[in-house]
């Protein structure tokens, strides 16, 4: 069982890796507005009326973001390590909508027929 922990740690470590500050930013930004476009049903004087989500606010998204926007390094750095705890928190399907809307992609999911998959054709060994 230990050996499996330290292989999620690992792939855990290698996810968070890929941060930059511009890269969260954007993916903090996104992530603010998947949260938002969610909806739930509250009754307010006997109707029932849908609320925007506020689970961004709850999960500090704009402090998030604003340090992400800062002009000073260190808040910048602080705003990306927030991030990256924040990050493995959410929900596959979460993170996938948000790496799906700024666009990022894991170019071994590719199609051959995608220009973005820079693979190299596979040889044929009987062509050779």
């Amino acid at each position: 069982m230990k050996g499996c922990w330290s292989t999620i740690k690992q792939v855990m470590v290698l996810e968070l890796e890929t941060f930059t500050t511009e890269t969260a930013l954007d993916a903090a930004a996104e992530l603010s507005r998947v949260l938002a476009a969610r909806t739930h049903r509250r009754k307010i004087l006997g109707q029932e009326v849908l609320v925007p989500g506020q689970l961004g606010e709850a999960l500090q998204l704009p402090r998030i973001i604003n340090r992400l926007q800062s002009k000073q390094q260190r808040f910048r750095d602080q705003g990306r390590d927030d991030f990256q705890e924040l990050w493995p928190t959410l929900s596959a399907a979460t993170r996938e909508k948000v790496l799906s809307a700024i666009g990022w992609y894991d170019p071994k999911d590719l199609d051959w027929e995608d220009k973005r998959s820079n693979r190299q054709p596979k040889v044929d060994p009987d062509n050779a």
